[in-house]
């Protein structure tokens, strides 16, 4: 952060969000035009646990997290995160530099009587995190901090009208004057830059010190400052007294010659800030620029950096994917409760600019299409306008649910009706690449139709994540399948394709999807940008098709799963499986082998014989290959549609 621009991107790290409020406050206010303010919470898991132990945690953290949004002023744009590590300062430093942020903004609870705890690990860490926000954690997120960081002593904020800035001179006192300045504009506010001079100094060398003030103040800031010389014996006596009349302090840090820390115990921004910090009334503000290390500094980091990297390259080598997923596992299960205060996913939305299109496939669901249609017109339209499109999309049902989706106030298309030029297949994967073409929602949701007992989080369970996580580009829903055999429910007997076939091909050739744990599932949602950009299975592979190849393109960390509890649907007879799971070996087969450039079989058959046995014996050949349809940005009327040849 620089005196000339304020930070378009501010990271807040926080451990209790409920005192969330004056941090967020501050960030607002400092925040330039069209910046970013960032919540980050840390769910820390012990060395020797799996990161994947954190996942509850993790959605725990989520839904508390959300209570920051209380506090955002309108028109500030607010995302929250949730990551899970082995150390706070770790996800603090590591986030930072993803998001590319200018500033860190923590609180502080102080230093304690006795000796400060210096690791995130330690007892007292663990009762101070109770209270505070990470304040173990700052020493060490300020030695390797990509950006600026400002720590905040509350006190509670309520009307600003004076600010205090004591300045020594230095980087950190020009960052300091810089975020006076922004916040004096903010509260409409005056601030006083205070300079101290010893008691006993002489009136020649006051007014020198007057005209640097000035000159100073000139250089760094705007008519909201105003100097102010003053005497006294000792600096941090007549900063204290000037606070007394003050609605808030900012000060830069005080470092030693280096720019660095001496010590664990010493202090964190200096002995002159932490002092005022400690004893002012009113809240204050300690910040520090991010300085460039010594020659010195320099080539010890870079040796120890060296020393890391080899034995970080040594463990590489017997690293599988299963560290990647475990993190991942744990960052990215949510679970639908997390999104059912619909009117703040509303909001989210058009925030975003985003429209969204919902799309439910039928082939002869004339039992159930008129529930979930209206549920979903009723309560994702009109009570709140969350969806924009709603589409059932037929192919050539026999049954009644043509007419019953038309009077629930649905849109009905044939798929074999779009796009006729290049012909039809049959298959639910045929369905989902021509709905692309008739919607125009930027965030696609599908969701099977087969379903008992149906409710609305099977649409806006998966929409969320893709509105709070911006980063998240697909996501795929997971939920219990109990099975009915007899009029008897079991629980787990559902998803027998998946526990069978695609879970272990996944393991096996895609291990960094091992972590979905319905790969196979029937609801999903994703950003129009990412879908037109793949091709579709035009049957049963569709969904392992989208897993592998969305994996590929937007990389593990932007792809995530829902809980949507539980799921009662039609199971199929174990032959319609047994199809299933020949076609699905064929499609992870064709990628393999377009991946890895390699002719794993002389030829990859297409006919599936079945024994029959009951009245006759003999085999029944069935031609079960999957087509694939190309991206739909291939497509000259999709493109045309879209308007994206002009």
């Amino acid at each position: 952060m620089s005196r000339h621009a304020a930070p378009s991107r501010i990271l807040i790290p926080l451990a209790n969000p409920r005192t969330a409020a004056d941090l967020v406050r501050i960030g607002a206010s400092l925040l330039g035009h069209g910046g970013v303010l960032t919540a980050l919470s840390i769910v820390e898991v012990a060395e020797g646990q799996p990161l994947s132990e954190g996942a509850t945690r993790a959605r725990q953290a989520r839904r508390l997290l959300q209570r920051v949004l209380e506090f955002t002023p309108p028109g500030v744009d607010l995302r929250t995160v949730v990551r899970i590590g082995r150390s706070a300062s770790e996800g603090v430093i590591e986030l930072a530099a993803e998001e590319g942020a200018d500033l860190i903004i923590f609180g502080w609870g102080g230093r304690g009587t006795g000796r400060p705890a210096t690791g995130p690990g330690s007892r007292a860490s663990r009762r101070d995190a109770a209270e505070h926000v990470f304040t173990p954690t700052i020493d060490e997120v300020v030695r390797d901090a990509p950006c600026d960081i400002a720590v905040i002593k509350q006190r509670g904020i309520g009307e600003v009208r004076r600010i205090l800035a004591p300045v020594r001179g230095g980087p950190h006192a020009e960052l300091a004057l810089a975020v006076a300045d922004q916040l004096a504009q903010a509260f409409s506010a005056e601030v006083d830059v205070l300079h101290v001079v010893g008691a006993d100094v002489t009136p020649v060398v006051r007014a020198q010190a007057e005209r640097a003030l000035t000159t100073f103040v000139h250089q760094h800031g705007s008519e909201h400052l105003r100097p102010l010389i003053t005497e006294g014996a000792s600096v941090p006596a007549a900063i204290l007294h000037e606070a007394e009349s003050a609605d808030l302090v900012v000060l830069g840090a005080t470092t030693t010659a280096s720019g660095g820390l001496e010590g664990p115990d010493s202090p964190l921004f200096g002995v002159l800030p932490e002092r005022i910090a400690q004893d002012a009334a009113c809240t204050v503000i300690v910040v520090k620029t991010r300085i460039a290390p010594t020659r010195a500094e320099w080539e010890a980091r870079a040796a120890a950096a060296e020393t890391l990297e080899a034995a970080e390259r040594a463990a590489e080598v017997g690293r599988s994917a299963a560290a990647r997923v475990d993190r991942w596992f744990g960052e990215h299960a949510f679970h639908h409760a997390e999104f059912q205060d619909l009117k703040r996913l509303v909001e989210l939305k058009e925030a975003q600019g985003l429209t969204i299109s919902a799309v439910l496939p039928t082939l002869n669901e004339a039992a159930t299409i008129g529930d979930i249609v209206r549920q979903a017109r009723v309560e994702l339209m009109e009570k709140v306008p969350l969806i924009d499109e709603l589409l059932v999309i037929d192919s050539a049902s026999t049954d009644e649910t043509v007419a019953i989706a038309h009077a629930e106030g649905a849109r009905v298309v044939q798929h074999a009706d779009v796009l006729p030029r290049y012909g039809s297949y049959r298959g639910k994967g045929e369905a989902l690449w021509k709905s692309l073409h008739a919607t125009s929602g930027d965030i696609v949701a599908w969701s099977d139709t087969d379903i008992r007992e149906w409710h609305p989080r099977f649409l806006y369970g998966t929409i969320g994540p893709l509105l709070v996580e911006p980063r998240i580009g697909y996501v795929k829903a997971y939920y219990q399948r109990p099975i009915v055999q007899g009029g008897v429910i079991t629980e787990g007997g559902g998803g027998r394709v998946t526990e069978l076939v695609a879970r272990p091909l996944i393991n096996l050739f895609f291990p960094e999807l091992s972590g979905m744990i319905q790969p196979l599932s029937g609801e999903y949602a994703g950003r129009r940008e990412h879908l037109e950009q793949i091709a579709f299975f035009t049957g049963y592979a569709v969904e392992i098709g989208h897993l592998i190849d969305l994996s590929e393109k937007l990389g593990l960390s932007g792809l995530g799963q829902v809980d949507l509890d539980i799921r009662f649907h039609r199971n199929q007879e174990l032959e319609g499986l047994s199809k299933m799971s020949f076609v699905i070996l064929q499609a992870v087969m064709k990628r393999l082998e377009e991946r890895r450039k390699v002719r794993l079989f002389a030829e990859l058959g297409s006919r599936m014989l079945l024994p029959r046995s009951a009245e006759s014996l003999g085999l029944e050949v069935i031609d079960l290959a999957d087509s694939e349809r190309p991206p739909m940005l291939r497509i000259p009327e999709y493109r045309a549609k879209r308007g994206l040849d002009g």
